[in-house]
């Protein structure tokens, strides 16, 4: 039945799994807070124009894969595909421009693309992501990119190689776009016919399909970044002369463009293995495109169950929780009720316990406390609450102890 089975695409976070996303977050939040970044939280869907203006119309996000409905209003909406132009959109509505800049902000959030599902991509999946506001100097994307290498290697990820390179501006890509029509000309009729609409309104996104044949086609294409302007060029050589002095090594990679209309200048992505596990870039003109005023910026996004599955791949193993401290067994209606008031105090101090509620006999429910694997167990029966005296088992060695059941917190903190 359809009402039992998730959505294509989509996939349920059980418990036994949850510590992981949890040990992610924590680590992700850890670095940001290093750096300066505070948290961001923006609406899972927008008006349906602010991806269309900001991620741009010729994009695949924007024409194959948004989703997008009417409302009651009979509003466009469309679920979040990405993070970067929700957080432009709240740093204009919000005023943050006038704030002390610059506006530095991370985010974790759930997004929405309608695609095949495969290893690693989902219709719902995950981004950590950063934006920096208001900085145009490159010393900024240096600081992005050594951020997202930090986070990456705080959780074990060390097989990374970072890949750059500059599409330059806007002014830059109109020379490039008519140098790539001219190299394309002779190839239109074999282009798929997605890019055949990109070939006018925006060539440079023919760089970024999926399409085999039109990957090879593209091959010998002139290189982006014999086309940028001396501005972008300097821009470019400032951002290298940076990571190498983080001693961040890097390969420049002319065919990287990004998959987003908003970038410009430069441009990254972070690969182990076969995977891009994080990319980014700069987008100057984002701000300014959706009505506000010049202002540079850059920004990252990291998929969090592609870098999951990196982490399997590699060996990693993430800390798994601490187990509970005490598992209680009350035998006795009595000591039912004793054993509620005790483990409400415990919980109330800190300390992690639990007790039956599925009225369990003993055997059963040493059974039980061994498989939630908890550190400790006392059976309280109607002897122990007379004498106020009951032994405590370490699970782990056999060991019993005999304790004052009133000094049981004191014993387990």
């Amino acid at each position: 039945m359809l009402i039992t089975q998730a959505p294509k695409g989509t996939e349920d976070l059980l418990p036994q799994d949850s510590y992981k996303w949890q040990y992610l977050e924590e680590k992700f939040k850890k670095v940001c807070d290093c750096y300066g970044y505070k948290e961001i939280r923006v609406p899972t869907f927008e008006h349906t124009e602010l991806f269309e203006r900001g991620v741009g119309d010729t994009t695949d996000v924007v024409q194959k894969q948004m989703y997008t409905f009417n409302d009651k209003g009979n509003r466009s909406i469309t679920l979040r595909p990405e993070g970067t132009a929700s957080v432009a959109r709240a740093f204009l509505q919000h005023n943050l421009y006038a704030e002390a800049l610059p506006f530095k902000a991370f985010y974790n959030v759930p997004c929405f693309r309608y695609e095949n599902k495969q290893k690693g991509r989902l219709r719902e999946f995950h981004q950590f992501g950063i934006e920096a506001f208001g900085a145009q100097s490159a010393t900024m994307d240096a600081e992005v990119i050594s951020l997202a290498i930090t986070f990456l290697k705080s959780v074990g990820l060390n097989d990374l190689s970072v890949n750059i390179n500059s599409i330059g501006c806007p002014e830059c890509r109109t020379a490039y776009s008519k140098a790539l029509q001219e190299f394309l000309k002779p190839k239109y009729d074999e282009l798929c016919e997605t890019c055949k609409s990109r070939y006018e309104r925006n060539p440079l996104r023919i760089l970024d399909c999926k399409s085999e044949i039109c990957q090879d086609l593209i091959k010998n294409a002139p290189s982006l970044l014999d086309y940028i302007c001396d501005d972008c060029k300097t821009h470019f050589e400032q951002f290298k002369s940076c990571l190498d002095s983080m001693n961040i090594s890097y390969n420049v990679d002319s065919g990287i463009v990004r998959g987003l209309d908003y970038y410009t200048k430069n441009v990254f992505e972070i690969i182990s293995g076969e995977f891009t596990v994080c990319g980014g870039g700069r987008y100057d003109g984002l701000v300014e495109e959706l009505g506000g005023k010049p202002m540079p910026a850059v920004g990252f996004g990291l998929g969090i169950e592609r870098l999951l599955l990196r982490l399997m791949d590699n060996g990693v193993q993430i800390p798994t929780p601490e187990p509970h401290k005490l598992f209680i067994i009350s035998l006795g209606d009595n000591a039912i009720l004793k054993t509620q008031g005790i483990v409400f105090d415990l919980r109330q101090k800190g300390i992690s316990v639990e007790t039956d509620h599925m009225e369990r006999g003993l055997r059963a429910s040493m059974k039980y406390a061994d498989k939630i694997k908890a550190q400790y167990t006392l059976v309280l029966g109607d002897n122990e609450i007379e004498s106020g005296y009951a032994d405590i088992k370490n699970m782990e060695t056999g060991e019993q102890t005999k304790i004052e059941v009133s000094k049981l917190y004191d014993f387990l903190r």
